[in-house]
C-alpha cells in the first residue's frame, strides 16, 4: 500500500522498519523537529528521521499539521493510509480525512486502558500482568477511535519499562503489517471502545517519579520500574537526589525500621524498608554521577548506608 508514516521516537522506528521490510510504498515520513540535546545543545534528529533517511524516504518536519500548505503537501503524496506511531501531535480532522482508508495508530496499550502519552509506564506503575498494542482507527479524540487489532503479551516478573517498551515496539511493527494485510483484503473491522474501563496515562511530570517508601514494597518496586530507564525514579539520600533502578520486592525481608531505611547492602544491591515489606534496588545514580550497580556506589559512599531515603 502507499503509506505516509508519522512517528518520532525509538518506539516508532520498529514500525517503520517493519513496513519497509514488508514492501509497502512509504511516500513520506512526518516527524517532530530536530531538538537540542546533551551538554553542547547540538540539534539532533529524531530516531524516525534517521531511519527514514537511511531508507531514502522523504522526511517532513512541520511545526504542526494545521497549515494549508502542510495539508496540501500531504494530499500531494496521495497516501492510501496514514500510519501513526508515537508522533506526538494530534491530527486535525482535515488530515484524518485525506487517506482513502483513514489514519491507523499503533497505541502501546490494550485499549480502552491507558489512553494518552505514557501507556507503557502506566502498565508497569499499576502492576498490570498483561500489556500489548492496539491498532486503532484514529478519530478527532485522544486515542478514542475504533479498535482494529489488539495484540497481547505477558508482562514479565520485575520487568522494567525499558524492556517492555522494546518488546511492544516490535509487536507494534508486526501488528501494523498484519493490519494492513487485512485491510487490503477487506477483512479489517473496527470495534468501538467501551467507555467502561477507559483510563488515561498523562505525560509524566518530575513529581510523579518521586518515590514514597511509606507505600508497600510491591508498589515501590512498580514505581521504580515504571520510570526505568527514563526519566528515572528518585529519592533523596543524605540531602542529595539519587535515581533508583532495577527494583524488586525482597522476599526474605519482612520489613523493619522506618520506611526508607537501608536494611542491608550486598553484591546484588541494597534492601530498603517500605511501609509494608522491603524492596531491593540493584542500580543507582548519584547526583552528578553515572548510573552504576548499587553495591559499587555504596562501597565508595559507605557513610550513606546509615542515612534514610526521604
Amino acid at each position: 500500500m502507499r503509506i505516509v508514516f508519522m512517528g518520532t521516537p525509538d518506539f516508532a522506528v520498529a514500525a517503520l522498519e517493519a513496513l519497509h521490510e514488508a514492501g509497502h510504498q512509504i511516500a513520506g515520513v512526518y516527524t517532530r523537529m530536530d531538538t537540542p540535546k546533551n551538554r553542547g545543545m547540538k540539534l539532533l534528529p529524531p530516531p524516525v528521521k534517521v531511519k527514514a533517511l537511511e531508507y531514502g524516504i522523504p522526511v517532513f518536519q512541520p511545526k504542526n499539521l494545521r497549515g494549508e500548505d502542510t495539508q496540501r503537501q500531504l494530499r500531494e503524496l496521495e497516501p492510501e493510509v496514514i500510519v501513526v506511531a508515537a508522533y506526538g501531535r494530534l491530527l486535525p480532522q482535515a488530515v484524518l480525512d485525506i487517506p482513502r482508508y483513514g489514519c491507523l495508530n499503533i497505541h502501546a496499550s490494550l485499549l480502552p486502558k491507558y489512553r494518552g502519552a505514557s501507556p507503557i509506564n502506566a502498565c508497569i506503575l499499576h502492576g498490570e500482568t498483561e500489556a500489548g498494542v492496539t491498532i486503532m482507527q484514529m478519530d478527532a479524540g485522544l486515542d478514542t477511535g475504533d479498535m482494529l487489532l489488539p495484540v497481547r503479551t505477558e508482562i514479565l516478573p520485575d520487568e522494567s519499562c525499558g524492556s517492555l517498551h522494546d518488546r511492544l515496539a516490535v509487536l507494534g511493527g508486526q501488528a501494523i503489517v498484519k493490519a494492513l494485510d487485512l485491510l487490503e483484503k477487506g477483512a479489517l473491522h473496527g470495534q468501538p471502545q467501551p467507555e467502561g474501563g477507559a483510563t488515561y496515562a498523562p505525560m509524566i511530570q518530575t513529581a510523579d517519579c518521586k518515590i514514597d517508601f511509606t507505600r508497600s514494597a510491591r508498589e515501590v518496586s512498580c514505581a521504580i520500574r515504571a520510570y526505568d530507564p527514563a526519566p528515572g525514579a528518585f529519592s533523596t539520600l543524605g540531602g542529595d537526589k539519587m535515581k533508583l533502578f532495577a527494583a524488586s520486592p525482597e522476599q526474605d525481608e519482612g520489613g523493619c525500621g522506618m520506611p526508607g531505611t537501608i536494611l542491608k547492602a550486598d553484591k546484588k544491591g541494597i534492601v530498603v524498608a517500605c511501609g509494608r515489606g522491603a524492596v531491593r534496588i540493584g542500580m543507582v545514580q548519584g547526583a552528578g554521577g553515572k548510573k552504576m550497580p548499587a553495591d559499587a556506589f555504596f562501597r565508595g559512599h559507605a557513610a550513606l548506608l546509615s542515612e534514610i531515603f526521604r
